[in-house]
């Protein structure tokens, strides 16, 4: 989430690659006329943007929704980009909304609920008041780690009777634990995302680096099943889950220089890259076994994202991740992808699937999009930094 400075020191490994072919000035231009409309349509900072209702109207959630941290972010990246201060004031009412989030341990979503918001405020203007809102924070989500298990739970309960189910998800909440270490000193943070890792390595993953959705352990961290939610099926690979899982890898390697975590954050790519269900565009299907259905923006950005980091660490197909991103994020840039301005609930991408087969946020807008889109343009800026 927060390397945008990292990717500065690799810039001169892409410089022959590709011209620069995404205007991003021109999309945080959009951005931020979409999110003044998004802002005026919010007074009530108790009201978090999360998507379209089937009647067309907006679909908000309380802060204790696994979301609520992505509207603050994605208004952090609009002022990281623009530096005007109308954005950082925004940016801080959003992210000071879901303070109470911070003594929240029934969830693991603390990450993208506190350190999504809070993270990049803290990186962008080192208020010293967010620190300990997300020390806080992150003990909250490790009161969820259980030892004997090995895993952080992600749900309180499972279908079918499990009490510790841990979704792939998961993995995108322990770049919050790596932050905590460093700045706590508190060694356990940085261990137990390790060994949530590993377990998650060993167990989520089948041969072709395709991960199911829903592992449910047993109380001595046996695997008592394996299970789809927001997937097809059991045994199919949900595109939002595989781009969660290569965002994690990617990360894991950034804070602990493990090459097995970059080796399987390539073999995730490979998976995403060489589907033959993968459109031409790039922005998959909800899942990769239903080509022809709807598509998932969100994985698509969420993978360009992780795809343009990975791309810094280089290996034989470090251009393949790069060029590949870029594509992404050209296709969400333009027209199916990208809404016309004032339309779309003031989101700014269109067509992502949240959850078909509980007949949820099927082919519209969601705030996540929009973040990890956000996201990938300032990766993309900060890798292309003083091309024409």
């Amino acid at each position: 989430m927060k390397k945008v400075i990292l990717l500065c020191l690799c810039v001169m490994a892409f410089s022959a690659w590709s011209q620069s072919k995404i205007d991003v000035k021109k999309e945080f231009e959009f951005a931020a006329k979409q999110y003044e409309g998004m802002l005026a349509a919010h007074p009530d900072l108790t009201q978090f943007p999360q998507s379209t209702l089937p009647d067309g109207s907006p679909r908000d959630m309380k802060s204790s929704w696994w979301c609520s941290g992505f509207f603050g972010g994605s208004l952090w990246y609009i002022y990281e980009y623009t530096k005007a201060p109308q954005w950082k004031e925004a940016a801080h009412k959003w992210t000071m909304a879901v303070e109470k989030e911070q003594y929240n341990t029934g969830t693991h979503d603390l990450g993208f609920m506190i350190y999504c918001p809070f993270g990049n405020g803290y990186r962008l203007t080192k208020n010293e008041a967010y620190k300990p809102i997300m020390l806080t924070g992150a003990k909250s989500l490790a009161t969820r780690f259980d030892p004997k298990r090995g895993v952080i739970k992600s749900w309180n309960s499972f279908k079918g009777g499990y009490d510790y189910p841990v979704i792939i998800d998961n993995m995108m909440n322990l770049e919050f634990l790596f932050w905590a270490a460093r700045e706590s000193g508190n060694k356990d943070f940085y261990n137990l995302s390790v060994t949530h890792a590993d377990n998650t390595l060993k167990n989520h993953y089948r041969p072709d680096h395709s991960a199911y959705h829903v592992l449910c352990y047993g109380p001595n961290g046996e695997v008592l099943a394996k299970k789809n939610h927001q997937g097809a099926a059991d045994e199919s690979a949900w595109s939002r889950g595989q781009a969660w899982g290569l965002y994690g890898y990617t990360v894991m390697y950034r804070e602990t220089k493990d090459p097995k975590y970059l080796q399987q954050a390539r073999d995730i790519a490979g998976f995403i890259l060489n589907n033959p269900t993968l459109p031409a565009d790039k922005i998959p299907y909800w899942d990769y076994s239903k080509p022809g259905e709807e598509r998932d923006a969100s994985a698509g950005a969420i993978a360009a994202s992780a795809l343009l980091e990975l791309s810094t660490y280089g290996g034989k197909d470090a251009k393949t991740y790069y060029n590949s991103a870029v594509q992404m994020l050209e296709s969400l840039s333009k027209p199916p992808y990208k809404a016309e301005l004032g339309k779309n609930n003031h989101f700014i991408l269109q067509h992502s699937t949240g959850h078909k087969l509980g007949n949820s946020e099927i082919d519209v807008p969601l705030v996540y999009a929009d973040y990890y889109y956000l996201e990938g343009l300032l990766r993309y800026a900060a890798l292309n930094k003083g091309k024409k």
